[in-house]
């Protein structure tokens, strides 16, 4: 089945990380996204979906319910969303029957896991906007609340709140960018303290200000570990490049 636009949301319940379930009809009155994605702990994903958390007051300015959704276990997406800092929102689990919601909604892929797909559901419950997104590649949520505003009348002018004010980001010494679940910046972490190389984190998707800088680092992309030594910048876990402008 693939869903088109000007449909009734095909209606579903499924498990979330907060030990409750959810049912998409349930949410009449309310628009809502609903964010396909393929697995936890992966790179991308682990960038859009705290963004969400992080922009949950601008979503609940436009009367809008997230509704994250991927094939991992509940169990899984819990364990997930602890090692995210905690997120509040519903993360739906789709494994069992698996990928089935998936399947309604036209994204699930050959290998079992779901597109990178977003629908927003308007509040009775019409499919107004799909984006079939890269699967590399992060959705924006500038673009996604625009798309809200454009199918509801109601919230069309409403005033955009204000971005949270950046964080200083910290100067000298070794600053290091990463997040908590990457793997290179775990490698890092663990050949830092072995050199007994003092050094300042900064994780990137809990400080304001730190994704939008590594992006500039690291041409658009928001690469950990990225590294600020001394003014240096090192993207990536290099470590020749490293060792190169530490003098090691």
């Amino acid at each position: 089945m693939t869903v088109q636009l000007g449909a009734l949301a095909p209606d579903f319940t499924l498990p979330s990380q907060l030990g409750k379930k959810i049912t998409l009809s349930d949410l009449r009155g309310k628009n809502v996204v609903l964010a396909f994605y393929p697995l936890a702990w992966t790179p991308v994903c682990t960038l859009q979906i705290p963004l969400y958390e992080a922009e949950m007051e601008k979503f609940v300015a436009l009367d809008t319910q997230i509704l994250s959704i991927s094939v991992d276990s509940a169990d899984c997406l819990r364990a997930w969303a602890e090692s995210l800092g905690g997120i509040h929102y519903p993360m739906l689990s789709d494994f069992w029957p698996h990928g089935a919601v998936a399947q309604l909604y036209g994204v699930l892929q050959a290998d079992g896991r779901s597109e990178r797909a977003l629908f927003v559901i308007d509040k009775q419950g019409i499919v107004r906007y799909i984006d079939i997104h890269d699967i590399h590649d992060q959705p924006s949520n500038e673009v996604l609340r625009k798309a809200i505003r454009e199918i509801d009348p109601e919230i069309r002018d409403r005033p955009e709140l204000p971005d949270p004010k950046p964080a200083a980001l910290p100067h000298g010494g070794i600053v290091m960018y990463c997040t908590a679940w990457c793997p290179d910046c775990k490698r890092a972490r663990k050949w830092l303290a072995d050199n007994k190389i003092p050094y300042t984190e900064v994780d990137i998707t809990t400080t304001p200000g730190a994704a939008q800088q590594v992006e500039q680092w690291a041409n658009g992309n928001r690469t950990t570990p990225t590294f600020d030594i001394d003014g240096t910048i090192v993207v990536d876990y290099d470590l020749p490049r490293l060792k190169e402008v530490l003098k090691m």
